[in-house]
Order: structure tokens, then C-alpha cells, then sequence
């Protein structure tokens, strides 16, 4: 079940905006695509991402894939939890499975992100 509350990238993060703050995790469907996730990558805080660039990876039993940075900005919290345990993922992709958290350096980014009619069109749902 797709969250009505949250807004998606065409690389299958979701965004959740509380004022001028973003938090970033990936979607249930890319999480089912990728399988068994057994290793996050995440940056540091205080490091700049850049709309639609890396800021790490994930390594699953299938494929190791980039993360992509659904808005440009300053990293100001990482979720430390997911890298002990990459289950949480799986288990809360939504909830406690969030990676990281952006300060948004272009809050107006965010319209350019898919509403969740929008992301379940570009996922076949």
C-alpha cells in the first residue's frame, strides 16, 4: 500500500516534506525488486547532495544500487539504525526504514517529485 502523505522520484525514493526539511527512504516496490537487503551505504551529516545524484547505496542478495537525492540540500540526519540492521527496511520502508534527512536548499524541487497516483502509474499498479 502506497502512502497517500508522500511524494516519489522516478528512482523510487519517497519524500516526506515537513517545512523546509525532506526525509528520504525507498519504496516498497523498489525494496521487493531488490530482494534481500543486506547492506546500506549512507552518507555522513553535513555532506551537500545534489537533485538526482548518488548520496549512497544499497546492497541486496540481488544488485548493489546508487540512492538517488530526490531534492538538493544539506544531509542534517542519517538513520545510523538501518546500517546495523538493513531489516528495518523491510520491515517499515515507510516508517523507521527512512535513511536520511535533507535541510532543502530549493524547497521548489519538490514539485518536480510524482504524487502517489502518478508513482503507481510509473510502477504498473
Amino acid at each position: 500500500m502506497l502512502p497517500d502523505d508522500l511524494l516519489y522520484s522516478e528512482k523510487h525514493e519517497w519524500v516526506r516534506i515537513e517545512g523546509d526539511t525532506a526525509t528520504v527512504g525507498i519504496s516498497d516496490y523498489a525494496r521487493n525488486q531488490l530482494g534481500d537487503i543486506v547492506y546500506v551505504e549512507l552518507p555522513e551529516t553535513g555532506i551537500k547532495v545534489s537533485r538526482m545524484s548518488p548520496f549512497g547505496t544499497i546492497e541486496a542478495v540481488k544488485a548493489v544500487s546508487d540512492l538517488y537525492a530526490p531534492v538538493s540540500g544539506e544531509v542534517v540526519e542519517v538513520n545510523d539504525s538501518i546500517a546495523g540492521d538493513p531489516n528495518v527496511i523491510k520491515n517499515s520502508p515507510y516508517g523507521d526504514g527512512w535513511m536520511i534527512k535533507i535541510k532543502m536548499s530549493d524547497p521548489g524541487e519538490a514539485d518536480t517529485l510524482l504524487k502517489p497516483d502518478k508513482y503507481k502509474q510509473l510502477i504498473g499498479e
